[in-house]
């Protein structure tokens, strides 16, 4: 008992951990003798470079069953998600406030929209075709350089009025304020089954009346954007716009506007999700 309860000093903790480190009597280094090191390194090497081959090879074998132009297993909506611009979020969503005679309040909305549509002017859209055929665009092969798809050519002068060309300011100050409409991309979709999808805006109530005016004509989504193949099959590819001019809001009154994309396989009433088909915003415009 008395040999179990005696202390050590300090400098017999020290010896007996350098005695720990390497042992000179015995030759070994922290209680193993150098050949029982020189096992345990192979055995762990060995074992790494296993680890590693069979990683290595179950990546490859994944990589080699996977489509690099379409994802094989994608969370794919029926409908496209539409989006808006100026995409500026409140408390109540969406909204657009601003007063037309203080240019502070609404040159950030200018600034987003022209930031937007620069992936737009002639010079990002060269590479594309100049598409005319109001049909769907079908592409069975990679015809276009670098072995990918052509992508129909969208230019901002297609949206007039709110291109940003003939009006830098895009109607703010005058109280006509201009908004952008595109649907979310979704591998393969084609809209409208034949005919060209459509946008329509109303008020959210829908007893109050709204003047509007829609560029491109008519407010289509012309067929030949149509379908998407995907970023690497497509990685010029552009979604087409709808550009929306509001021509009446009564000033200093909110009005709650909903824009919706009409068309075969779109809907527009999911009430899990507010943006499927459509998007709804409020303006307020004070003077």
């Amino acid at each position: 008992m008395a040999t179990l309860n005696e202390k050590k000093t300090c400098s017999q903790r020290m010896e007996n951990f350098q005695r720990f480190l390497w042992n000179p009597d015995t030759g070994q280094l922290m209680g193993r003798t150098l050949i029982n090191w020189v096992w345990i390194s192979l055995y762990y090497v060995a074992f790494y470079i296993v680890m590693t081959g069979v990683f290595s090879l179950a990546i490859y074998s994944l990589m080699k069953t996977i489509n690099p132009y379409t994802p094989d297993y994608q969370d794919q909506l029926k409908s496209p998600g539409v989006t808006l611009r100026p995409d500026v979020y409140g408390e109540k969503g969406l909204e657009i406030i601003y007063n037309m005679s203080d240019p502070d309040s609404w040159d950030g909305y200018v600034k987003i929209l022209q930031r937007f549509l620069s992936a737009y002017n002639e010079t990002a859209q060269e590479a594309n075709k100049n598409c005319t055929e109001e049909k769907y665009y079908i592409q069975k092969t990679f015809d276009a350089p670098n072995h990918t798809k052509h992508s129909c050519r969208f230019t901002q002068d297609m949206l007039g009025e709110c291109s940003g060309l003939t009006d830098s300011t895009f109607g703010f100050p005058e109280g006509r304020p201009c908004l952008i409409i595109k649907m979310n991309r979704i591998i393969n979709f084609r809209p409208g089954n034949g005919t060209a999808p459509r946008v329509n805006c109303t008020t959210l109530d829908g007893e109050t009346s709204l003047d509007v005016k829609y560029y491109p004509k008519s407010g289509t989504f012309s067929l030949h954007y149509f379908p998407y193949y995907g970023c690497k099959a497509q990685p010029t590819y552009t979604n087409p716009l709808v550009a929306v001019k509001l021509v009446n809001i009564t000033a200093n009154e909110e009005v709650a506007i909903v824009c919706r994309v009409i068309g075969t396989w779109i809907t527009t009433d999911n009430p899990h999700d507010p943006y499927e088909g459509k998007v709804e915003v409020k303006v307020l415009i004070k003077n």
